[in-house]
């Protein structure tokens, strides 16, 4: 880094910093600072020492700050600050606690490896209580090859420093045992760990891939990180607990408990002291009460050695301004709660005083840095210095300015850096200076120092440049030439879960299956025939009957969904015709709606539109000032939409993606495509306010170009109404945004290109009617943020054009969700700490009658916030002007109905606060807490649900599930099970969701799939079904794989394979996941390909019995008389037909000399393989089966 250190060491004050800093305990005060250049002078003055802490005010800041430092040491990371108020929530997301784990186990690795680190925090950060670093170390678990592993000891170890026992890992902080299989998946790293024992000792550690659980990388060494940040021994939770409950007894005398006659206001208290005891002796959360379980804490600067470690204060009057509201929030926070009985007198005191952190970093090597002159608050500098540093002006897109600026630095023989967020605008930037007759070169070796006089392009990210006047030196970034760019994140890789098949099957959910209708799930039972040993699927159907189904034949179960969870399904009778009924008449209406589809599309291939034509400079440089990283999928998104319009073929493509997900920058990016070639673009959306804000948006971004963005809705008053027909009509307006005010008779354009609508499913038939006849040969885009099922995505490709979204945006910072019983305290809390930052609040009240009460009652908890209410039955124009306010920032807390759920987007509201959250569905959950942390600022989810309520199992299950979702794009495959269904009927339309309920959505898909390709010419697998039945144990042992799930799981995927690939495939991710396969199981994954095979040869069934293995042929083909009367002569009687009602094939198995055809062209069973009266072995049995399945297949025309 010599480039950007050597010239500071020409400064003064640099030199006398050094001096200063050869004793410790000689703070130093250093003035003239500015923002990055603060990161840099930290850099490049004490880069002699390996640990650098720098700690500012506020998270924003600190964020940006380690993207900054990562620029000049790339082991910077940051350290989130622990939440002192809420973390007494029922629960809390993890995600937050891993980022922290993270940071303290690279500074450990620091201190071992001695290596550097840079760690950024928040002053909050250091007031926190922590466990010493040395009872980190003392529980790191250290695996390596040929290791002597004891598995119970080591599930104990894992529990106890954190981990949850799991059937199957799906997240960080979790392990899972399956046999000699170890999977954990630690916090410290982005990929679990699979640890393979040989009896016990370790034969390999890999990493592997959680999607797919299959193994990636092998490696020698593996250390298994704590998940916890309070590790404590046997005795000292047994000594905890008989001082939380001493203290509890206590604070219940304090409350009044031994009072004859009690106040209602303390009985409350008592019963809640009360209930947060009984609630901790359950969850067992110790760091609730951990002054009570541990005296040895430690603060987070206690974990940097003194002798190595700078601590560096940025702006230390503004960190004491947020020290001493954190003190006072956490003060009266603590006042009002001990006073209400939500705390004991110990939980109060978890916060160490600034006195005592600031003590320990002045004992060090301590600077201090702010912009201005001042004397710091508790803080004594030895030394105050000063440094001239300047910021770099905007040039706002004038490139002419900088080449300008950069001659005059070169004449006065001045170094100049230019830092670029991308390589190739760095090269481009190198030739547009040349151009200009200004001479620079590209380079990323930082080891050389810049000559005076010279101009260095390179690559890297940082925020804002900065410039030394006094030593010429200066560094011009992206940002300062290019302003209307936000900075481009560095893109993470998606680590989210695409969506899934929804496999997860649990006792008493209901199933369907194909022959049998619908029934309920019981679980998986052993059952033995004759010595031989299946595992059975048992359903129960209507009138108490059961069935009992191979678990090979699982390819014929799917687990029921439909739209309406709460609604019961009925359950069909075994062996009546009643299911037959309802798959006919589902049938007829799939068949229906795929001959419209198919139509529709043959219709709209054949007529010509307008093809636009291929993107102009115009374009490149609108997309570039979109202000974030595009996704893959937005990227493909944007493509396809272009390739469309840019062909003769009218477009008419559907953009899927969940909220906030991008779609709205793909409709404009199309739109001005269009608009460039002098075509008008109608944008139609289903409410005002949602026109309002595309209005907005649209108008922002095309604030630079010669456009005219105008809005059609009740918003607009009838003069501008009239205003923007009549310039409709002539053309001067290039997009229109409205409501279904845009359908009406009097709307005309002058040349309509492009339609846009936005959550067409949301407007009712006759305005569809409308909309129909508006599309009739113009390019469309329709957008739904309804997800589509992948099932369904792919039996429409070649019908509909659609583009998923599954990836979730750069930069959305996690919304930290809380769940917890209703409590006015944390409401209050929660809405003050958010408009103390300047931001506002939802809260979401889902009763009209009484929501005015609701907001007068919140009115109360905070006054000074200025309250409003709205819902759906209110008049149409207060509930606009409300929601306007809302935007416009006038309200600071919303209480609303779920009307916020569909489509409202502000980034300046982060903490949404849900009432009883245990009576909404799991989909609605996820979908309104989409609507905060939609900036880079951290949002809060909490979610309230009331004590004296007994919660349903399934809303218990529900909100421990929106936990899980704190990850973005990950965890919600249940709610996004709902919204899938909800999308299937958006694009298959209304009519359909009927016939998906009577038959399950899986069955639906499948269905209309098979329709679809009927119409097509393409041929559908044949209709009837295959069973094998052979005397071999074939099933997977339950010591093989516990997990009656992960059975399953394996259990439909063993019995769709199809081929010998996907059959090797199954072996080895079996043996991969579980260990060595057990016979039995063996013999599973046979039977299976066996029976793919005879489905080929259309055999209906194989069934062994006494007298040989007999095969049935379906009697929908008929084989070749001729072949078969050779094929029975060839095998010399060992096979026989026999005909009764059901023909079949028999192989016979009794003793015979004649045991193989004459010149068979088939590997023949051998004569010893035949030992008649002794068991056949199960090999013999699948060489003999194989062989006649090959001989039987021979008797049809291959096509």
């Amino acid at each position: 880094m010599k480039t950007f250190y050597a010239p500071l060491s020409e400064l003064a004050g640099i030199e006398q910093l050094k001096k200063d800093f050869e004793v410790t305990g000689q703070p130093v005060m250093i003035s003239g600072c500015i923002d990055t250049q603060k990161i840099h002078l930290v850099h490049a003055a004490v880069n002699d020492y390996r640990f650098r802490l720098i700690i500012t005010g506020d998270e924003a800041k600190a964020r940006e700050m380690q993207e900054d430092s990562r620029f000049f040491d790339k082991s910077s990371i940051y350290y989130p600050a622990k939440d002192f108020i809420f973390y007494s929530a029922d629960v809390h997301g993890n995600q937050l606690a891993g980022e922290r784990l993270r940071c303290i186990q690279k500074i450990i690795a620091a201190q071992d490896n001695k290596t550097n680190i840079t760690v950024i925090t928040t002053i909050d950060g250091c007031v926190d209580m922590l466990m010493p670093l040395q009872r980190y170390r003392d529980n790191i678990i250290h695996f390596k090859n040929s290791d002597i592993i004891d598995t119970e000891k080591l599930i104990s170890k894992l529990v106890g420093i954190g981990y949850t026992r799991v059937p199957m890992i799906d997240g960080q902080g979790q392990f899972a045992v399956r046999g000699g299989i170890i999977d954990i998946f630690s916090y410290t790293d982005e990929t679990p760990v699979r640890i393979e024992l040989w009896d016990d000792e370790i034969d390999s550690i890999r990493f592997f891939d959680v999607e797919s659980q299959r193994s990636v990388e092998k490696i020698q060494t593996y250390d298994v990180f704590p998940a916890t940040e309070w590790i404590l021994s046997e005795d000292e939770i047994d000594a905890g607990f008989e001082k939380v409950k001493d203290e509890v007894e206590k604070q219940l005398v304090t409350l009044g408990n031994d009072k004859k006659k009690k106040t209602q206001q303390e009985m409350d208290a008592c019963n809640r002291l009360r209930h947060a005891y009984a609630d901790f002796e359950r969850t067992r959360d110790y760091s609730k009460f951990i002054l009570s379980f541990t005296d040895e804490i430690e603060g987070f600067t206690d974990y940097f050695p003194k002798d190595e470690t700078v601590f560096v204060l940025d702006e230390p009057d503004r960190i004491m301004e947020r020290m001493e509201l954190i003190s006072y929030e956490y003060e009266e926070s603590m006042k009002n709660r001990l006073e209400g009985g939500y705390v004991v007198a110990s939980q109060t005191k978890l916060m160490r005083p600034i006195a005592e952190v600031y003590k320990n970093m002045q004992s060090s090597r301590l600077m201090l840095l702010s912009s201005l002159d001042y004397k710091p608050k508790m803080l004594k500098p030895a030394d105050y210095l000063r440094i001239d540093a300047r910021s770099i002006s905007s040039y706002n897109n004038s490139f002419e300015y900088l080449a300008d600026d950069i001659n005059k630095y070169k004449r006065t023989g001045y170094r100049v850096v230019l830092v670029c967020n991308s390589r190739t605008r760095a090269a481009r930037i190198v030739a547009d200076l040349e151009e200009l007759g200004t001479q620079s070169y590209f380079s990323e070796d930082y080891d050389k120092e810049i000559m005076p006089g010279t101009v260095m392009v390179t690559y890297g990210n940082i925020h804002r440049g900065f410039e030394y006047p006094l030593i010429g030196f200066v560094i011009i970034t992206e940002n300062d030439i290019f302003t209307s760019r936000t900075r481009k994140k560095q893109k993470k890789k998606y680590e989210g879960r695409s969506i899934a098949g929804f496999n997860e099957l649990n006792v008493g959910d209901y199933v369907v299956h194909e022959m049998h209708g619908l029934g309920v799930y019981k679980g998986i039972e052993k059952i033995t025939v004759e010595g031989v040993e299946k595992d059975y699927i048992k359903i129960e159907y209507a009138g108490n009957s059961n069935l009992y189904v191979l678990a090979t034949q699982l390819d014929r179960l799917q687990k029921y969904a439909a739209s309406d969870t709460e609604k019961k399904p009925k359950l069909n009778k075994l062996g009546s015709v009643e299911w037959n009924k309802t798959k006919a008449k589902v049938h007829g209406a799939v068949e229906e709606i795929a001959k419209d589809l198919v139509e529709l599309y043959s219709i709209r291939q054949n007529q010509k539109g307008y093809a636009f034509g291929p993107d102009t400079v115009w374009q490149k440089e609108f997309e570039e000032m979109f202000p974030y990283e595009e996704t893959d999928d937005q990227l493909n998104a944007i493509a396809d939409t272009k390739a469309d319009m840019e062909s003769t073929r009218i477009m008419d493509r559907l953009i899927c993606g969940d909220v906030g997900y991008g779609k709205t920058e793909v409709a404009i990016r199309a739109a001005f495509k269009a608009v460039q070639e002098g075509k008008q673009v109608a944008y139609l959306v289903p409410t005002t306010i949602l026109a309002q804000q595309h209005f907005n948006t649209f108008e922002q971004r095309m604030k630079n170009f010669p456009l005219k963005v105008a809005q059609l809705s009740s918003f607009r008053t009838n003069k501008e109404i009239k205003e923007t027909l009549a310039d409709l009509k002539k053309g001067f307006v290039d997009v229109v945004i409205g409501t279904h005010r845009l359908l009406s008779k009097d709307v005309e354009f002058k040349d309509l290109g492009l339609l846009i609508i936005d959550e067409e499913q949301r407007f009712g038939v006759a305005h569809k009617e409308k909309i129909k006849k508006l599309k009739n040969n113009i390019d469309v885009l329709t957008l739904s943020a309804t997800p589509i099922p992948r099932t369904l995505h792919m039996s429409l490709v070649g019908i509909r054009d659609m583009s998923v979204l599954e990836e979730p945006p750069v930069d959305r910072v996690p919304i930290q969700t809380f769940v917890t019983e209703h409590n006015d305290e944390m409401i209050r809390e929660a809405i003050n700490r958010e408009l103390a930052r300047g931001g506002q609040v939802y809260y979401v009240y889902n009763r009209v009658r009484s929501i005015d009460e609701a907001a007068a009652h919140i009115q109360e908890l905070v006054p000074q916030a200025n309250v409003a209410f709205a819902h759906g039955q209110m008049e149409k124009r207060e509930l606009e002007k409300i929601m306007v306010d809302f935007i416009n920032g006038d309200i600071d807390v919303l209480i609303s109905t779920t009307i916020i759920e569909t489509g409202m987007d502000i980034s300046n509201v982060n903490t949404m606060i849900i009432e009883d959250a245990d009576k909404f569905g799991l989909s609605q959950l996820y979908q309104l807490r989409g609507r905060v942390g939609r900036s880079n600022r951290t949002a809060y989810a909490f979610l309230l649900y009331r004590r004296d309520r007994m919660l349903t199992e399934v809303a218990e299950k529900r909100l421990s599930a929106i936990r899980e979702f704190s990850d973005f794009g990950s965890g919600f495959k249940i709610a996004m099970k709902d919204l899938e269904i909800r999308g299937a009927g958006n694009v298959l339309g209304k009519s359909q969701h009927g016939h998906m309920a009577a038959v399950g959505y899986d069955l639906y898909c499948k269905m209309l799939n098979e329709a679809v390709n009927d119409l097509k010419g393409i041929k559908n697998e044949y209709s009837f079904e295959t069973n094998v039945d052979l005397s071999v144990d074939a099933y997977i042992p339950s010591t093989y794989i516990k997990s009656e799930y992960q059975k399953l799981d394996m259990y439909k995927r063993i019995a769709a394979i199809e081929n010998i690939e996907e059959y090797s495939e199954m072996q080895e991710e079996l043996i991969d996941r579980f260990g060595d396969m057990p016979v039995a199981a063996e013999n599973l994954l046979r039977v299976a390909l066996l029976k793919a095979d005879a489905h080929k040869a259309y055999i209906n069934r194989i069934i062994q019995k006494e007298d040989g293995i007999r095969y049935y042929l379906y009697d929908g083909k008929k084989p070749d008389a001729e072949k078969l009367k050779k094929l029975i002569d060839e095998y010399q009687g060992k096979i026989k037909y026999v005909g009764n009602k059901e023909p079949y094939l028999l192989y016979v198995m009794k003793k015979d000399k004649k045991a193989a055809p004459s010149g068979s062209f088939y590997r023949m069973p051998s004569k010893n393989m035949i030992k008649s009266e002794k068991k056949l072995t199960a090999d013999e049995i699948f060489n003999i089966v194989e062989c006649v399945i090959k001989s039987i297949g021979g008797l049809y025309d291959k096509k």
